[in-house]
């Protein structure tokens, strides 16, 4: 993803949730124009992953619009999102007979990338 040119991006590390549940909500958004998007965001029901996706989404609108003050945000499109493991924490829960179980509290590093659709 580094690689290649983007028009802008926006990261937001170490949010507390799971990159799997994320990667589900994420999935429903790629390559979707970012009016669409912020809409599917708003009315999924898993509420707090797309609370971070749409805060994410949302800086990455405002850097394109820092960076080129003449691009139009009706073009925007999400070229790539990205939802990778971050550190897990781990905690302990009391077992039966002495013994713990381990509980992992997981978390994600979100990644967003903006282009131009070009002759739209």
């Amino acid at each position: 993803m580094e690689k290649e040119k983007y028009l802008s991006k926006a990261f937001a590390r170490y949010v507390r949730m799971s990159p799997q549940k994320g990667r589900l909500v994420a999935d429903l958004v790629r390559n979707r124009l970012v009016g669409e998007a912020l809409t599917i965001l708003k009315f999924n029901e898993r509420k707090k992953i797309s609370a971070v996706l749409e805060k994410v989404l949302r800086s990455a609108i405002a850097n394109a619009q820092q960076k080129s003050p003449n691009v139009d945000v009706d073009n925007l499109y999400i070229a790539g999102i990205q939802i990778e493991q971050g550190p897990t924490m781990k905690r302990i829960r009391p077992a039966p007979q002495g013994r713990a179980y381990r509980i992992l509290k997981r978390t994600s590093h979100v990644k967003i990338y903006l282009d131009e659709k070009k002759g739209r």
